[in-house]
């Protein structure tokens, strides 16, 4: 019988690339997707028939019919901000039940991960990392600590292995001096949470993904944040807590490298970051509100104002290098169309020395190297050929594609479905 194919699709900058909406465009191709790393932290948005949705945890290929979605062992959940989640797309007629998979071995957010959160965040002072609250970072703390609480563990002595975690976690929180807090309200919402967990297909992921391949199905694996958020690769420490990248694929499912096949990685065409961290091309002029208020870039969770600016293509190459990208997507090239002039930096200059690549340390005495484009002062959110396109745009393309040594085979102008481009 004929091997399936496992492709991965994921974010190449600091994150709000876009995952949701393509993973959405591509399910059709596939028979599963598959979430495999993250917190609810991460919010990928989908627009279409005139309606908005924002998923946390759920893979974004929930609204294709007759597509199964695994959350799967890399991924972190909570259960309340679950059931939230859920319970929104039930009442607009998504069938759940039928379609949506959880690992066993994906690690549950406590409510006393957020109070450690907010207790770790408090602690560094000055050196804050910036993070959501959401849990995630204590979270995976447990888990390579070998502490953590699974989602199988709900299905056997939940109780007891619950009144432990709370217990350890309450003692941590003691000693950080960090006593002012109650969350009876908080923890009743969560426990319920667990039990609505209860009424899903909680499975071993890793057999039911490798049956599937072995079966000739196709696998599309979703990730969450971004490349340069990644634990190892990142801008550390002002990363997330999982590795971002298509390796976390293999570990956050259970997936054979070697069952790896195509690699989608995807880039707005411009760049932005949230919370606390280093970020070389930041504008924090006009044009830097410009852009964020063109693009709507505030957080699709945390509704934050995200930093705003141009295309970084020395961070691009490391992250498609580390990825092995073998596709690029270019997201939201239609904020860009009104600007007389676009720019993108293909270079550092630190220490009078110019670098193109991606160095150990960006935080400090880095200066972007630009070069300017012309820009295409153009509406292209109504094309629906990439003969449409103004010359200025497919010049601006074929730069990137050279620079990055990888062809752009999508371009999305809008954000709807429909305004999606696959390039010949």
């Amino acid at each position: 019988m004929k091997q399936g194919k496992v492709d991965v699709l994921l974010g190449l900058q600091w994150g709000d690339e876009g995952k949701g909406k393509v993973v959405d465009v591509l399910t059709p191709n596939y028979d599963i997707v598959a979430r495999f790393q993250g917190g609810p932290n991460a919010g990928h948005t989908l627009e279409f028939e005139d309606k908005k949705f924002v998923l946390r945890s759920i893979p974004s290929g929930i609204f294709q019919g007759g597509k199964i979605n695994v959350i799967g062992n890399g991924v972190v959940l909570a259960p309340d901000l679950f059931m939230d989640e859920a319970k929104d797309l039930e009442k607009s007629g998504t069938p759940l039940k039928d379609r949506l998979y959880i690992s066993k071995k994906a690690h549950l957010i406590m409510p006393t991960h957020r109070l450690l959160d907010a207790a770790y965040e408090t602690a560094k002072g000055k050196n804050k990392v910036g993070t959501t609250g959401k849990g995630i970072g204590p979270t995976y703390t447990d888990k390579v600590s070998r502490n953590g609480l699974r989602v199988g563990d709900i299905l056997d002595n939940f109780k007891e292995k619950y009144a432990a975690h709370k217990a350890r976690h309450e003692d941590i929180l003691k000693s950080l001096h960090f006593t002012d807090y109650n969350i009876a309200e908080v923890e009743k919402k969560w426990l319920e949470g667990i039990e609505f967990i209860r009424q899903f297909h909680i499975i071993d992921s890793e057999h039911l993904i490798n049956k599937a391949l072995r079966s000739g199905m196709s696998i599309l694996c979703e990730g969450a944040q971004g490349t340069m958020l990644d634990v190892d690769f990142g801008s550390y420490p002002f990363v997330t807590s999982s590795n971002t990248i298509c390796a976390g694929a293999c570990v956050g499912l259970g997936i054979g490298p070697n069952k790896i096949d195509d690699v989608f990685g995807i880039m707005k065409a411009y760049c932005t970051r949230v919370g606390a961290g280093p970020f070389p091309t930041e504008l924090f002029d006009k044009t830097g509100g410009l852009i964020r208020d063109l693009g709507h870039e505030y957080g699709a969770v945390t509704g934050r104002e995200r930093r705003c600016g141009w295309i970084d293509l020395v961070a691009l190459r490391y992250a498609i290098m580390v990825n092995g990208v073998t596709q690029l997507i270019m997201m939201k090239s239609d904020v860009l169309d009104n600007f007389d002039t676009i720019k993108a930096c293909v270079a550092y200059k630190h220490n009078d020395q110019i670098i193109r690549d991606f160095p150990f340390d960006i935080e400090h005495d880095i200066e972007p190297v630009y070069k300017e484009l012309k820009g295409w002062k153009t509406d292209m959110t109504h094309f629906s050929s990439e003969d449409e396109f103004p010359q200025e745009f497919s010049d601006y393309i074929q730069f990137l594609e050279t620079e990055l040594d990888t062809p752009i085979k999508i371009i999305s102008i809008g954000p709807d479905r429909q305004q999606t481009i696959v390039r010949k």
